[in-house]
């Protein structure tokens, strides 16, 4: 089960799992489970006192559980937005006529109300700190001039080191309503001891599901003013456009006007690619005409841009390795400019951390080395030009140097902090369920006292078919005990579920869904935020076999190749 900030944590009722049906059970099959747990849990079926009243709790949740997912409409919400759907304040049950789209509509409307309530209490803050650092005297030839001021120093030569420019940027969102957003971002930049800034204010409005328009009011080197709009055209094909209007001041008191125009039209070649065309005229005039490619594994970009000053031809690569959370980054750039080559590797380091470098060799560039870190919406941006030149100390260094410290960084910091925050977080899930794990515990253990007489028969009714028996199952977290089988339980992280489970065969089958276990009757989560294996022990027709698997796993047993003689459990 995931586990989010906010309301998110809070774990939900599951009512498919709870019947243990598939989440596209027939109202048949439904029905069946209803059946069989009635049977189990009603009160009528109990003598004795408290096992009467605790029949009626699980009775009365068995009950709501059919009711919820017998009912079309109630069905549909709960498939949607979960229990919390159903409990939306306001919410009333539409007619029985209305569709379950209808109904998920209404849900929506309900939803938006409630968004619109705490909606100016929400921004996207945005930003980004570039510092630019010189370090070129590390790897630059020093000339004779340069080696006689070095010799003729006491102190010996030492490097230079300097930041040559800073940038940063930030952004936040000001929501009005539902459909207008307003944006208040700044800029401030310096470089080479002269700097400057400016200030934005856009307005942007959702037209429809389709388009929007956005007005942008700007201060700094002159006033700006921009209007902009986006237009879905066809299912395949969208646009963009707008004009710019940048005022400033000419010869003295006179005020120039620098009008621009750009536009971009894009359409969908096929399922993973994507064909932009877009032109610039006025402050910056090109052309410019690219496609994209982008798959689960790999993105490719080919660029060609004509314009003034400079005309080039672009690609990109970028390998995605999901397993690893990892991207390798491969460019290439050729021009009126010079040529340039890059190459690099992003790293996720944490779920909203990720670390990233590069080396761009380059005419008349050199060689530069790129460091950037990224931290949920802020991100941080390291170049260091290294060599005016191109020599293969400097490309060495910033190829091998990085790998290493972030070997080592990784090590040291980002792992040890990385668990720190794992554990925290598994706390603080469990410190938030404390009361419904407890909840959830007693009523597990209420259920299997329930179960016992029809544990008793279903057990003697396999034993006697020489069917499905269950000697045992174990629910919850296991560890690798070195010289163990790799299957040990963690103390108190296991709970016992063999009653239960021996509970639910039928006709010697037991039939698991693709859902988290700690949903099932007489079950609950021993270990929130941990992952789960459930591990069986049963025989068929007298035959020992045996299984583990994972907590969302589905099961079907028995099997052929269950049986512990086969050594493929």
């Amino acid at each position: 089960m995931d586990f989010e900030n906010g309301d998110n944590n809070i774990i939900e009722e599951d009512y498919y799992s709870f019947l243990n049906v598939s989440r596209n059970a027939t109202n048949e099959e439904i029905n069946n489970a209803y059946r069989r747990l009635s049977r189990l849990y009603h009160p009528d079926k109990h003598i004795d006192p408290e096992h009467k009243k605790e029949a009626e709790n699980l009775f009365n949740k068995t009950k709501k559980a059919y009711e919820v997912l017998s009912d079309p409409h109630q069905r549909a919400i709960y498939d949607n937005v979960g229990v919390r759907g159903l409990e939306t304040e306001g919410w009333q049950i539409v007619q029985r006529t209305r569709t379950p789209n209808e109904v998920r509509a209404e849900y929506e409307r309900l939803a938006r109300e409630k968004a619109e309530r705490r909606l100016q209490q929400r921004t996207n803050p945005k930003g980004s700190i570039t510092v630019n650092i010189r370090a070129t005297e590390l790897f630059n030839k020093l000339d004779d001039q340069a080696l006689e001021y070095a010799a003729m120093d006491n102190a010996g030569f030492v490097p230079s080191i300097e930041v040559s420019g800073m940038n940063f940027t930030q952004s936040v969102e000001l929501p009005l309503t539902l459909r207008d957003t307003a944006t208040l971002s700044g800029q401030l930049g310096t470089q080479n001891g002269t700097g400057g800034g400016s200030v934005n204010l856009a307005c942007r409005h959702l037209v429809s599901e389709r388009g929007w328009v956005e007005m942008e009011m700007g201060a700094g080197n002159g006033p700006v003013m921009s209007f902009k709009g986006f237009r879905t055209l066809t299912k395949h094909i969208f646009c963009n456009g707008g004009t710019v209007l940048h005022f400033n001041s000419q010869y003295g008191s006179n005020i120039g006007i620098r009008p621009g125009l750009f536009g971009t039209i894009a359409m969908q070649l096929d399922k993973h690619t994507v064909g932009y065309l877009t032109y610039r005229a006025g402050i910056q005039s090109c052309m410019t005409t690219s496609v994209v490619r982008d798959t689960e594994t790999s993105t490719f970009n080919f660029t060609v841009l004509f314009g003034i000053p400079h005309s080039y031809l672009s690609t990109n690569y970028t390998r995605k390795m999901l397993n690893r959370e990892m991207k390798l980054r491969l460019s290439f750039k050729i021009g009126t400019f010079g040529t340039l080559i890059e190459y690099g590797v992003e790293k996720k380091v944490s779920k909203h951390s990720t670390m990233s470098t590069a080396v761009s060799v380059g005419i008349p560039t050199g060689v530069i080395l790129k460091i950037k870190f990224t931290r949920a919406n802020q991100t941080y941006l390291f170049p260091i030009h290294l060599c005016d030149d191109i020599l293969p100390s400097p490309i060495f260094y910033a190829t091998v140097t990085p790998l290493i410290t972030y070997f080592i960084i990784r090590k040291l910091v980002v792992d040890p902090y990385v668990r720190e925050r794992e554990e925290a977080d598994k706390a603080k899930q469990r410190e938030v369920n404390r009361t419904r794990i407890a909840e959830k515990r007693r009523e597990a253990l209420s259920a299997i006292e329930l179960m016992k007489a029809t544990y008793e028969r279903v057990s003697n009714e396999e034993e006697t078919r020489r069917g499905l028996v269950i000697i045992k199952a174990t629910y919850g977290k296991l560890i690798n005990i070195p010289g163990g089988d790799g299957n040990e339980p963690a103390d108190n992280e296991i709970i016992d579920v063999t009653i239960p489970l021996q509970c639910l065969v039928k006709d010697s089958r037991l039939v698991l869904h693709e859902s988290s276990k700690s949903q099932l009757p007489g079950f609950y989560d021993p270990c929130v935020g941990d992952e789960k294996t459930l591990k069986i022990q049963y025989l068929f027709r007298t035959i020992p076999h045996e299984v583990s698997i994972t907590d969302t796993e589905p099961l079907r047993i028995p099997k052929q190749s269950h049986r512990v003689n086969n050594n493929n459990t």
